[in-house]
């Protein structure tokens, strides 16, 4: 019986042992996992930073050399003497930024009647919505086109900014979500003191829905800065391109080869600072916002 005993108690003691070396290696793993993804994610931002720094004889070399050596800033000043890159940057941040006031105006504006107003049909109206969500770009292009067109607004930046204005199915859903999740005694008490929709839309809602509100700006931005495609089709002089399409534009002159490799990365590296700004300074209310999307359905 003792010596039973005594097998007993050993166990959870070699247990004990062994789990904190179990452990640690679990968490070398998930750790060296993690690792090993983020150098895979962050391998083409410095690929990109370190191409556009490099002389034009060294820039397809075997091995790759990731630290340049001369640094060449002559490729950021030759993209400026290729192109009106100066031009590109304005149309970018103008279309961008109108389509973010645009579409977080529109979009807030329905999700807060969606979410807090109750009229016949809601629901319906917010079904069919939602499905207007899984009708791919590709089908709505020409009749968008064609109503463009009429309207003489090829070959403009109206086409790239107007629509945003009308709203966004999916920033719609997420606002409403958020929006959903801001009690209702507050609603109710400003409706008691004698406040109206859009004021309690504006003093209430907007505010405490900031959050939700940075997430929608933030992929607005993003979808208007590096759209290509409508770009492609509705802009047809070069004063008016963007970024994305006068990259495209640089790449297929005549000319360009492995000598403007590099004029072509300081190019993307231009359009990608932006972003990186943004993703810098937002991501705290970026986290905050899609977590807060689903606190209540």
């Amino acid at each position: 019986m003792i010596g039973e005993q005594r097998i007993q108690t050993s166990v959870p003691t070699t247990a004990r042992r062994h789990w904190p070396a179990r452990r640690i290696l679990a968490r070398l793993a998930t750790h060296g996992v993690l690792l090993a993804m983020a150098v895979l994610m962050i391998f083409p931002l410095v690929w990109l930073i370190s191409t556009s720094l490099k002389h034009p004889g060294k820039q397809m070399l075997w091995p790759p050399q990731l630290i340049p050596n001369p640094v060449y800033f002559k490729n950021y000043a030759d993209l400026f003497v290729l192109a009106p890159m100066g031009n590109y940057l304005f149309n970018s941040f103008k279309i961008a930024i109108l389509s973010v006031l645009g579409v977080c105006f529109s979009s807030s504006l329905a999700a807060f009647a969606f979410a807090r107003m109750r009229f016949r049909g809601s629901q319906t109206l917010f079904g069919l919505l939602l499905a207007t969500m899984m009708l791919p770009y590709a089908v709505t292009i020409i009749p968008t086109f064609v109503i463009m067109k009429n309207l003489g607004w090829l070959n403009t930046h109206y086409p790239l900014i107007v629509p945003s204005f009308f709203g966004s199915a999916y920033f719609v859903f997420l606002l409403r979500q958020s929006y959903r999740a801001i009690p209702q005694d507050l609603f109710d008490s400003a409706t008691i003191d004698g406040a109206g929709f859009f004021q309690i839309y504006w003093k209430i809602f907007v505010p405490l829905g900031m959050p939700a509100l940075v997430t929608v700006a933030l992929f607005a931005f993003l979808g208007a800065w590096n759209d290509l495609f409508g770009p492609l089709i509705y802009l047809s002089s070069q004063e008016k391109m963007t970024v994305a399409l006068g990259l495209t534009y640089l790449r297929g002159r005549a000319g360009t080869g492995v000598e403007r490799v590099g004029v072509i990365m300081a190019g993307s590296m231009l359009g990608v600072i932006p972003m990186l700004l943004l993703y810098t300074f937002g991501q705290k209310y970026f986290i905050q916002g899609l977590a807060r999307t689903g606190l209540k359905g």
